[in-house]
């Protein structure tokens, strides 16, 4: 079964003009060549396609960012430990320095009420 070809002598027109010409032919082939319901489902396996990429593309950028979100929250949280424990730390070692203060204070005061009970003995005074 032959087809008969579709020749039309175009005159001069501009780029523009001859893809749109092009493109009207190749509608009108569709037509012809797929029956009704077939060409419905060829325009919509080429919608599909086109929506279902970007569709594909927003869930794997999606994904990334949100794989990279969690790291970021992680190493957040991480170094908001680190940072607790190394205050944590710190306090220890104050309240232990505290506490041996305290305990020279209170052995200078010792010392001190036995110098001034020695010299009330001797009879020195101020």
């Amino acid at each position: 079964m032959e087809r008969p070809s579709l020749e039309i002598n175009l005159p001069d027109t501009h780029e523009d003009g001859k893809l749109y010409v092009v493109d009207s032919l190749n509608n009108l082939n569709k037509l012809n060549v797929c029956p009704d319901e077939s060409q419905h489902s060829v325009d919509e396996e080429e919608n599909t396609g086109g929506v279902g990429g970007s569709n594909t593309r927003n869930q794997c950028l999606f994904f990334i960012i949100f794989i990279l979100t969690l790291i970021i929250s992680l190493a957040l949280v991480s170094f908001v430990l680190f940072l607790i424990i190394q205050t944590r730390n710190k306090m220890d070692q104050i309240s232990s320095r505290l506490l041996s203060e305290k305990k020279n204070i209170e052995e200078l005061k010792k010392i001190n009420s036995i110098l001034l009970k020695h010299l009330n003995q001797s009879g020195i005074k101020d």
